[in-house]
């Protein structure tokens, strides 16, 4: 579980967005080691290289969380979980709502887990921040990524959903599965992260296990944004 840290404005979002190709590179390689084909397990694959086959093919290998949750209000929280099967269903298929019977057991059984099921069939836009993001997760979990990015993910929640999430992504990374977060608290990093990775002005500054995170490194990755952090 890797935290990416650092103040506002140093890339963190930008690292994330880049990498999810929602944000094009103007440079650089992004080396991934997670492909099951063609040959890259050892090397990686530089995924700004790859043609639009190959970024299907990625896009099935991540999952991605928003801070806003990036729901849509109008759907019934099991489709908006279905939604993650998106790139494993022909648009004719979706626009129906024709999902199989497997990814709907998958949906419920990921609803259940995280104590939603009785939410199943309301609308998403009637639930809380913290529900709204384990739906979220539920999505993103869809897909059966290996590495799971989540963005400020608990920024807008209160401190109970927050440890909430916070554990849920833990279980996740325990189970396997590469979770990539953006954290503004270093007391959630040292708590729940195994690794930290500092950047300021998009360079990195630390690379490494949580507990290294001393005042005076803090201090270089926050500025006058020390005080703010917790």
């Amino acid at each position: 579980m890797v935290a990416v840290i650092g103040r506002s404005g140093a890339g963190k979002s930008t690292l994330l967005h880049v990498m999810n190709g929602s944000t094009p590179a103007t440079g650089g390689q992004i080396l991934y080691h997670g492909y099951k084909s063609h040959g890259h397990e050892g090397n990686g694959r530089d995924i700004l290289c790859s043609n639009a086959r190959q970024w299907r093919q990625w896009r099935s290998e991540y999952g991605m969380i928003f801070q806003d949750f990036c729901l849509v209000p109008r759907l019934d929280v099991l489709t908006n979980v279905l939604l993650g099967r998106l790139n494993h269903t022909s648009t004719v298929k979706f626009f129906f709502k024709i999902f199989s019977d497997e990814d709907r057991t998958r949906a419920i059984t990921l609803l259940q887990w995280l104590g939603l099921l009785p939410q199943a069939l309301q609308r998403a836009e009637n639930l809380s921040g913290g529900q709204m993001q384990r739906v979220a997760i539920c999505r993103a979990l869809m897909q059966n990524p290996q590495l799971l990015l989540a963005d400020e993910p608990v920024a807008s929640l209160d401190p109970k959903n927050t440890q909430r999430i916070m554990e849920v992504l833990r279980q996740i990374s325990e189970n396997g599965i590469t979770v990539m977060i953006n954290l503004h608290s270093i007391e959630l990093v040292r708590q729940y992260c195994t690794r930290a990775i500092g950047i300021a002005q998009g360079e990195i500054l630390f690379d490494g296990p949580p507990d290294r995170l001393d005042e005076s490194l803090l201090r270089r990755l926050y500025g006058d944004e020390m005080e703010t952090l917790h």
